[in-house]
């Protein structure tokens, strides 16, 4: 089995469900091992971490944390890097420059799902950062999937709930509100949704007519896979 390297830390509670995931979903398929992991906390001050969340400000501050915290899974022998974070896949070509091991991506590792399912229309719900720097409707385009993305006036509702989430408050408001942008992508007649922050898996939105998946278990199956190739 490969040694996983993850760049964890922001936002704790996700960084744990994506380890156990992982674990658990090992063993179900191989029982001979657990799995290798390494966990890397990145020591972000928040005030960094608020202002790309809210205000898709200062995302270059981030770059000399992650780039450090690659190097250090690097030289503790993962045979492979992961982010369990969407927004932070802005910078992922400079992290990778940065070491000679590979590091999976959670914007391709969704592209392949929504193919194999064979979407065609997907509402994107995400951190303004996410949005902002088109993460994934330029790897959508690209692959011919159509899009579409919440108003202004939602996608800042959803900066504070996501906000919320990465400093471990998970409130029903939030939860109602994230659902009342779900509803909202009916009208425009897509047939899932794509909960593009790892975050927003925690307020476990459900929704009677609409697939709702979650970017975080994509990635985190792609990476049981990744260990056990």
């Amino acid at each position: 089995m490969k040694t996983v390297g993850i760049i964890g830390g922001l936002g704790p509670e996700t960084t744990s469900e994506f380890y156990l995931d992982i674990v658990f979903s090992c063993y179900k398929k191989i029982k001979e091992a657990r799995p290798g992991i390494i966990i890397s906390s990145v020591p972000l001050p928040y005030k960094i971490e608020e202002d790309l969340i809210m205000k898709n400000k200062g995302a270059e501050r981030y770059i000399p944390f992650l780039i450090n915290e690659a190097k250090r899974l690097e030289k503790a022998c993962a045979d492979f890097i992961v982010m369990p974070c969407n927004s932070l896949h802005v910078f992922i070509e400079e992290i990778r420059d940065s070491v000679e091991i590979p590091i999976l991506s959670i914007i391709e590792e969704t592209v392949k799902f929504i193919k194999r399912n064979k979407y065609k229309k997907v509402g994107i719900v995400s951190t303004s950062a996410t949005i902002q720097n088109k993460l994934y409707e330029t790897a959508f385009e690209r692959n011919d999937i159509t899009y579409v993305t919440p108003d202004e006036l939602q996608q800042a509702k959803m900066g504070k709930f996501i906000l919320n989430l990465v400093l471990g408050q998970q409130k029903n408001r939030d939860r109602e509100e994230l659902i009342q942008i779900i509803n909202d992508f009916e009208k425009h007649k897509v047939d899932c949704v794509a909960l593009a922050c790892t975050d927003l898996q925690l307020l476990i939105p459900k929704h009677p007519t609409l697939n709702i998946f979650d970017t975080m278990k994509i990635f985190a199956d792609a990476t049981v896979e990744e260990i056990l190739r």
